[in-house]
């Protein structure tokens, strides 16, 4: 068989085939685990996975209360704002800060104010919950601080 011109063949190489690999004088030989590392994958997009993630991380809508279930958490509000000391649960929606919808959360504690200027709930730890957002009140139980008179 004839070769074309500019092919070589393994003939063409027979002299060096099967000699050994050159060592440097200059670099140690490195491990087969260095060696494994340079040609190992790297994120050609990167933050790609992080915006994957992101995207599924579920959030849910915020739902519309009908008007009696609004009337009656109005009238759980104005129970904790004439009250002196009341301890309740808030089922309220947390909206998320990167993408549409949120979630659901439950607090508990006791009530320290009603603010109804700039709707807020304030519980004596110190988290604030919107108005607008809570969805459930429980009203748990009444009690005096420790040196409120007796009425």
């Amino acid at each position: 068989m004839k070769k074309k011109a500019g092919e070589r063949t393994a003939e063409d190489y027979a002299d060096m085939l099967y000699l050994s690999r050159p060592v440097s004088r200059r670099h140690p030989p490195m491990s087969m685990e260095e060696r494994a590392a340079q040609f190992s994958p790297f994120a050609a997009l990167s933050g790609y996975e992080d915006a994957v993630r992101e995207t599924a991380r579920y959030t849910e809508p915020k739902a519309e209360l009908e008007e009696d279930r609004r009337q009656e958490l109005d009238w759980k509000l104005n129970q904790l704002a004439g009250s002196e000391a009341v301890r309740a649960s808030f089922t309220y929606f947390r909206p998320d800060t990167r993408k549409d919808g949120g979630t659901y959360v439950t607090a508990e504690g006791e009530v320290r104010r009603v603010d109804p200027v700039h709707r807020r709930v304030m519980l004596a730890d110190g988290r604030e919950i919107h108005i607008d957002f809570i969805t459930d009140i429980v009203l748990q139980e009444v009690w005096k601080r420790p040196g409120d008179p007796d009425v």
